[in-house]
């Protein structure tokens, strides 16, 4: 018996030693993945070039100033908009016991998109931290109507229903969007919120949105024991003394935070939250202390990667990012509703 245990000890030692390893090889490929998305684009610099932009910046010098104005806020903010998306998938897969469970999927999306097409029509030179502040707002009572449709059924909330809900809901608030982006001639300024991208980010918006979503998921991350044990189910939560209700408002709220304030900034991109969270459960298991963090990580290498293959398939023109991530995200989903349907 005591050897038993002496395995046991060892072996979860082993694995929280192999699981360090990995958290540090996957913050080096962010950076790497960072530094290669900052040296290539339509425009080809060297490394050295590069370096110096970054620790020896001279605003004279041209190519340094299309480093430090443009690819830099453009990649941070990628690596920043993919952790948020990417945990905001994490948090409602966890809360809801949903795998299908993703800001754009279930229509969170829709509600920032809608507000941000209002704001462009009524308030045109809105600024842009006020434009975040609405599309929180939106993002927010389109997770309310989703989740007040989901539960007027007989039998409540179940995680087919969410997903339906959320389906209904995205395509009500797209197709509102979409009218009243043709009534205010607004179809050029919204095409880019709607494709999705980076181009417009900047480092006055990096100034706003990084504190933001850094604060946000550390708050996700401090629920990550909570929503761990709401994924097994409530009976099992709530016997170990976990207040069900409180988690899930505090983690929807943090979920909704991070899709708003992401979609204000580039648009409604899709599929990162539904892919990672499934990735990041699969190398480091169902603990969600470790899976938020790893899916931020995760996320953030995904959006640079998809960022950097927009710029470089048809340069000097650029994809749109959302392209991009639905050509990893729509068999991966194909994939889960098939395994989920199969589950039921």
């Amino acid at each position: 018996m005591l050897n038993s245990f002496s395995s046991r000890i060892i072996k979860i030692n082993i694995r929280n030693y192999l699981i360090t390893i990995l958290f540090i090889l996957i913050i080096l490929g962010v950076l790497i993945c960072m530094f290669l998305a900052v040296t290539f684009g339509s425009k080809q610099l060297t490394f050295h070039t590069v370096w110096s932009a970054i620790f020896d910046y001279n605003p004279k010098l041209t190519q340094q100033q299309i480093i430090h104005e443009l690819r830099l806020p453009r990649v941070i903010g990628a690596a920043v908009i993919g952790a948020a998306f990417a945990v905001a998938g994490a948090l409602m897969q966890g809360i809801t016991r949903n795998p299908l469970a993703d800001a754009g999927i279930l229509g969170i999306n829709g509600g920032a998109m809608l507000v941000v097409a209002l704001c462009f029509a009524f308030f045109p030179s809105i600024p842009y931290s006020l434009l975040m502040v609405f599309s929180f707002i939106g993002a927010l009572l389109s997770t309310l109507m989703i989740f007040m449709i989901g539960s007027a059924s007989p039998g409540g909330l179940t995680p087919i229903r969410l997903t339906i809900s959320g389906a209904v809901v995205a395509a009500f608030l797209h197709s509102i969007s979409s009218g009243v982006a043709i009534y205010y001639d607004l179809s050029q300024d919204l095409a880019f919120w709607y494709a999705g991208g980076l181009a417009g980010i900047k480092w006055s918006y990096l100034k706003v949105l990084v504190p933001i979503i850094l604060i946000t998921i550390t708050w996700g991350m401090l629920l990550g024991r909570s929503v761990s044990l709401i994924s097994l189910g409530d009976d099992i939560a709530a016997n170990l003394g976990v207040k069900t209700n409180r988690v899930r408002i505090l983690g929807i709220t943090a979920a909704v935070i991070l899709a708003g304030v992401s979609v204000s900034a580039v648009g409604s991109i899709g599929f990162v939250g539904l892919v990672i969270p499934h990735i990041s459960r699969k190398l480091v298991g169902g603990n969600y202390q470790l899976i938020i963090p790893m899916s931020a990580l995760l996320g953030a290498i995904l959006l640079i990667l998809a960022d950097l293959g927009a710029r470089m398939v048809d340069p000097p023109r650029e994809l749109a990012i959302g392209m991009m991530t639905a050509l990893v995200g729509v068999p991966f989903f194909l994939y889960i509703a098939r395994k989920t349907g199969r589950d039921l």
